[in-house]
Formats: C-alpha cells, structure tokens, sequence
C-alpha cells in the first residue's frame, strides 16, 4: 500500500505547490492568463512568462492617480534598473531617463503600451538611454574591445 500511496502523495504534494505558485504573479506560470484577465491585459503567449509578469507587476502598480514616482516604478519594473522622471510642466511633457541599465531596455513596447494606460492624456513624454561613455572604457585594451561589436561595446557592463 505504500509503495503505491507514496508516489501519489508525492504527486499531490507537487500539484498543491504548483496551485499555490499560480497566486502569485512573481511565480505563476500557467496561472498568468487568470491574472491578465482579472487585470484587463491582453494575453500575449509569444512573450515569456517573464515579461509577461512584468506588464502584469506595472498593470498592478499603475493603479490610481498617476505620479512621478508611479511612472518610475513601472519604468523600473520593465527596465529592471533604476529609473528617473523629469517634469517639464510648461511644455506639458516628462522625459523618462533609463540610469540602471545601457541601452534600451527589453519589453519596451509593453512598457510603451502600459504608458499609455496610465499618462494622463494631455502629456507628451520621451525616453533617454544611457550607454558607455569613453571613460568607461579606460580599463580596456583595443584588443579586448576588437573582439566585439559596437552594440556591445556601447552596453559594456562595469568592470
């Protein structure tokens, strides 16, 4: 009777973990089409389940009246890096600096889509991108930076 119960046990086991992953946007996999429903995102399954935990993770922050600092966290969250948001009140417009990471950031037509959702209508807005400045690349030889390409050079992570 064990050697029978033990593999169906193990089993239930499993499956009562899974179920519980599934209410959690941060671990839930087959669970996300019930939380893009509940949250009114379209479901796109040619994304990963990563990004799509990340507009679902923005969805739930950009709840309420947009700030400055709602926008920075959704941009954070689709960056994966920290963010800043400058006013420009009289020219009705905020430009969003990506300061965390190199270049442009991954999932940035999502990030663009979520925006849209939470922006009040009447503001105009615009991206900066960071990339690698000439003193960053003291530390390397032009042997060691030869061996790649210039997209790779312009997001060369610190040393």
């Amino acid at each position: 009777i064990y050697r029978t119960e033990g593999p169906e046990i193990g089993l239930l086991q499993h499956e009562l973990r899974d179920l519980l992953d599934q209410c959690f946007i941060e671990t839930a996999t087959w669970g996300l089409l019930r939380w893009e429903k509940m949250l009114g995102v379209a479901t796109n399954m040619s994304l990963t389940y990563e990004q799509r935990r990340e507009i679902l993770m923005a969805k739930l922050r950009g709840h309420g009246t947009t700030t400055k600092r709602m926008i920075e966290e959704t941009a954070a969250t689709f960056s994966g890096g920290e963010v800043n948001v400058i006013e420009d009140n009289p020219n009705h417009l905020f430009v969003i600096q990506f300061i965390g990471i190199k270049g442009i950031p991954r999932n940035m037509q999502a990030f663009i889509n979520m925006l849209e959702d939470i922006k009040p209508a009447h503001l105009a807005y615009r991206f900066e991108y960071r990339y690698t400045i000439w003193e960053e690349l003291k530390p390397y030889t032009w042997k060691q930076l030869g061996a790649m390409i210039w997209d790779e050079v312009r997001t060369l992570k610190e040393v």
